[in-house]
């Protein structure tokens, strides 16, 4: 339990401070206990951080996994769209997650090739979680499109222009307009009312 407690409280002043201004001390009396009795549950401030962030991670890819899991496959425009709110959600409702997106930015310099590990595994998962549904997708003839990794990079591209907005920027307004946008142009890309438009387009092109 003392373990568990010690990383709630590194989350708590890592998310606030950093890595470089939130001291084991100050960790320590948080959780009332000498800074020396952290050693006999990590071995140092490094692998309290790491730990901490594989556990924002692992939340992380819960919550995306728990959601793939729970929709269908007959609503893509929904369920993608829900996918980016959820985005949101957990950044703006979970301190682990904000840990997590914020570290993936702006990692700690000495421990930024430990981080781009973590990162790299958890953007295949996505990408691999995507990429199914993508293909399902395509085969239901819900979407138009010749393979399921051009969809998925592309949406892979308007989540990460969010997670932008969410660690750079502090404009909700801008958030939303930014995500009505990002959405628009993809949906479009990818519907059969594209698909339609597009027939038309060179129809009146050839005659």
């Amino acid at each position: 339990m003392k373990t568990n407690e010690i990383k709630e409280a590194a989350l708590k002043y890592f998310t606030i401070h950093g890595y470089e201004g939130a001291s084991l001390s100050l960790i320590a009396e948080e959780v009332s206990m000498k800074k020396q009795s952290i050693y006999a549950h990590f071995k140092g401030k490094d692998d309290l951080f790491l730990q901490v962030l594989r556990d924002a991670k692992q939340t992380e890819l819960s919550s995306k996994r728990q959601y793939f899991s729970e929709i269908g496959s007959n609503n893509p425009e929904k369920d993608l769209y829900g996918f980016l709110q959820l985005v949101i959600e957990l950044f703006q409702q979970s301190e682990q997650l904000k840990f997590w997106l914020r570290m993936s930015f702006f990692p700690p310099a000495h421990l930024a090739k430990a981080i781009e590990v973590e990162v790299i595994d958890i953007e295949e998962k996505l990408q691999a979680m995507l990429e199914s549904k993508f293909q399902d997708w395509i085969n239901a003839k819900l979407i138009v499109c010749d393979a399921a990794i051009t969809p998925t990079f592309a949406f892979l591209g308007v989540v990460d222009s969010i997670m932008l907005e969410l660690v750079y920027g502090n404009d909700d307004k801008r958030l939303k307009a930014k995500l009505a946008a990002s959405w628009t142009v993809f949906w479009r890309g990818i519907s059969h009312q594209s698909s339609i438009q597009k027939e038309v387009f060179i129809h009146e092109e050839t005659n």
